[in-house]
């Protein structure tokens, strides 16, 4: 669907539920839902990566030439479109927006790559105290969500922003985001971890859309047997 058939979707009455992507912040070690994202658009395209990991890649074996060592690496690469003109329309039920821009959209997603400002100063303190060693914070949980058959752990790789339009406080009230993400396999993770958990999840529901699929013939292929 377009950005223009994305903006009116849902305009029309009996037209069908638009299900937007998103993404769900969760608790490392819990599991609890911290927050939720939702892409104010679809985008258009969504950019899939996979790298293969085989096993005779890097050794040049011959005998190791069709084995896989794991999941291949998967990188997805998407451009979603925030913009604050509908909400500016209606000043009077969207204070926020027309206060604040787009910047409370753009720091929630900013925020995911930032240790907290907590955080920050604990390690501060600690860093006064030598006998401790500072373990580097961790993220949330990050999961991408596109439709019920893509439910993914991920980490954020690379974030673009380019801020388009202004209002006349300067806070931005149109913007396009770019966002590279990693999938997070069993490679990353190991089989101990919520995360880990979630990504097989993942693996098995692509394992049953392949089961869906009826495959073709040889003949298909303009062959009557293989040689």
């Amino acid at each position: 669907m377009t950005q223009a058939g994305a903006r009116v979707g849902n305009g029309f009455p009996g037209s069908p539920r638009l299900i937007k992507g998103g993404i769900v912040l969760l608790d490392p070690d819990r599991g609890l839902v911290r927050r939720i994202i939702v892409l104010q658009y679809n985008p258009d395209t969504l950019n899939r990566t996979l790298q293969v990991q085989g096993a005779g890649a890097e050794s040049g074996d011959r005998l190791e030439a069709l084995r896989l060592k794991g999941p291949p690496v998967e990188t997805l690469r998407l451009e979603a479109e925030i913009d604050a003109a509908d909400q500016l329309e209606f000043p009077d039920q969207h204070p926020i927006a027309v206060q604040n821009g787009i910047y409370p959209q753009l720091a929630a997603l900013e925020l995911i790559v930032y240790p907290s400002t907590r955080r920050l100063t604990a390690t501060d303190a600690l860093g006064y105290l030598s006998t401790f060693e500072i373990v580097p914070a961790e993220a949330p949980l990050t999961l991408f969500v596109w439709s019920r058959n893509r439910v993914m752990p991920i980490r954020l790789a690379e974030f673009t922003i380019a801020e388009e339009a202004f209002d006349p406080d300067l806070n931005p009230i149109r913007a396009k985001v770019t966002l590279a993400l990693r999938v997070l396999s069993v490679n990353d993770l190991g089989f101990d971890r919520r995360a880990s958990s979630l990504y097989l999840a993942y693996q098995r529901q692509k394992e049953a859309l392949a089961s869906l699929y009826q495959g073709g013939q040889l003949n298909d292929l303009g062959l009557q047997s293989l040689p």
